[in-house]
């Protein structure tokens, strides 16, 4: 098992580490000959503190004046691994990035800076940005003025910061979710210090406004709160992104506004539980179905979210996105689970009847809605019976598609300490089992539409062939047709032709977009 034979206790064996200086800025110590500045470091019992601090809002330049042009002539790259939210993070940095004066290139020999933007859910991401880092210990070699570094959700791990200090001395910087404004300031450092500098805060700071953002496309990510307090006994995210923190509406509206001004076709809304939305207000009475409703009012085409949480999805969301316009008909409602008593082990905090009963609600609101989820086959004590209620579920439901996972533990949760009972060849033919379920539903609802006219969005060409466009409809179904490329970023109606299991072909069924103003 996973977690029998991954011990990470060895990489806090700091018995060869020397204190070199303390003060209240950080330590310096030395380890293998390296200088470490470990300005804040993460800590799992910090982050699963939840205290009453107020959060602030702050509107404050993210970019020191004197560094504006401290990137001028030099190059960056940014690896990003995981979410939504992680893509997100992404843009932000990249925003940073290019009000210090760096461009973007594709090739790390060019690169003056490559960061790693890393993902904790799963292992298996864990263990592609360790084999990276191994991969651009060459690179670092041949170029050691090169700035390598690590940020984003393992960052926050105890655990993963232990490692590199001690398996990956070459590694310049890591910094967390909590802190990535402060990215100028700790790129100045490690620029100037010559050694490894981390900042990593175990508690959630404040939320900064005015971030610059470096978007691309006609779709856009629009974070509306951080954090997560809902404790899944498996998931690492309340620790990694901290306590739930919303947006005030007026900043998500004035975004929102802004990206309708500059022509965005389609916007997300982010967050990990994005219907916990103004839970966390104490000055005003204003929900996630209230700021769905505000947004509905700006002439921006299509408003879609990612991803909610069974347990807070309330009667008055669904009667909003009832409303349609441009609140579009595709929800993500991750179940898990279709087993009571494993939701239980897994602390979702719903049944399998209340998710059920969510669903009747939404499809009785929302005429065409399309359903699609999460589910983790083979959690610790899954039995057969159990594993067949998800199956069972699966089917009841319709999803249209779903993103299936393999259990895999991460240090730090309740689930890591379960007995992992469940043979891994058991996972996998489980896992084989629900993909072909999975497979089969989709291609059933892709089918129902064979004939029918849909709207598609344009995002760009296909990889395949670059006569053919691609883009997706309001319930975020993948289209592939024949066009010209100055249909990218327009409104085109298509007929389908060819329903696939994954995606869909089709033809346009008039020579001009039907752009949606």
């Amino acid at each position: 098992m996973a977690n029998e034979t991954k011990d990470y206790s060895r990489y806090f064996d700091f018995s060869d580490a020397k204190i070199i200086s303390e003060d209240e800025h950080g330590k310096r110590i030395r380890i293998g000959g390296r200088e470490i500045f470990i300005m804040s470091e993460p800590s799992y019992r910090r982050e699963k503190q939840r205290g009453k601090e107020e959060i602030k809002v702050l509107y404050e330049e993210a970019v020191p004046e004197e560094l504006r042009t401290f990137g001028k002539g030099k190059k960056y790259i940014i690896q990003t691994y995981g979410c939504q939210m992680n893509e997100h993070d992404t843009e932000v940095m990249k925003g940073l990035f290019e009000h210090m004066g760096f461009e973007w290139t594709d090739d790390r020999r060019e690169a003056d800076v490559i960061l790693l933007n890393t993902c904790a859910v799963r292992e298996n991401a864990e263990d592609k940005v360790f084999g990276e880092l191994g991969n651009l210990k060459s690179l670092k070699l041949e170029k050691p003025e090169l700035i390598l570094g690590v940020c984003g959700c393992m960052s926050q791990e105890e655990s993963v910061v232990g490692r590199i200090l001690q398996k990956h001395a070459y590694v310049d910087l890591v910094f967390g979710t909590h802190n990535i404004h402060r990215l100028p300031i700790l790129l100045r450092d490690a620029y100037f210090g010559k050694e490894m500098v981390v900042e990593v805060w175990s508690k959630e700071g404040d939320i900064i406004e005015n971030l610059p953002k470096k978007r691309e496309g006609m779709r856009a990510w629009v974070n509306i709160m951080y954090g997560c307090d809902k404790f899944c006994t498996y998931c690492i995210v309340p620790y990694t992104r901290g306590k739930e923190r919303s947006r005030l509406p007026e900043d998500v509206i004035a975004e929102v506004r802004e990206l309708a001004r500059q022509g965005y076709r389609e916007i997300t809304l982010l967050g990990q539980n994005v219907n916990a939305y103004g839970k966390d207000f104490t000055d005003r009475d204003y929900r996630f179905a209230d700021l769905m409703a505000d947004l509905s009012k700006i002439d921006i085409p299509r408003i879609r979210f990612t991803t909610s949480h069974p347990r807070d999805f309330d009667d008055k969301l669904i009667e909003v996105l009832s409303r349609g316009g441009n609140l579009v008909e595709h929800i993500h409602l991750p179940v898990q689970s279709g087993s009571t008593e494993i939701l239980k082990r897994m602390s979702r905090k719903y049944t399998r009847e209340s998710y059920l009963e969510l669903v009747r609600k939404i499809k009785a609101a929302i005429p065409g809605v399309v359903l699609t989820t999460d589910i983790i086959v083979g959690f610790p004590g899954e039995t057969e019976e159990q594993f067949e209620e998800t199956m069972s579920l699966v089917r009841e439901v319709g999803f249209d598609s779903a993103y299936t996972f393999i259990y895999s533990p991460r240090a730090g949760t309740p689930a890591a300490e379960m007995e992992d009972n469940v043979p891994m060849e058991v996972k996998k033919e489980r896992l084989i089992r629900l993909n072909d379920l999975v497979a089969e539903l989709s291609k059933r609802s892709n089918e129902a539409l064979r004939g029918r006219v849909v709207e598609v969005l344009v995002e760009g060409r296909s990889k395949s062939n670059p006569n053919v466009l691609s883009g997706r409809t309001r319930t975020n179904k993948l289209v592939h047709f024949e066009g010209p490329p100055e249909w990218i970023g327009s409104f085109v109606h298509v007929r389908v032709t060819d329903p696939q299991t994954w995606y869909i072909k089709a033809e346009p069924v008039r020579q001009e977009t039907g752009a949606v103003s």
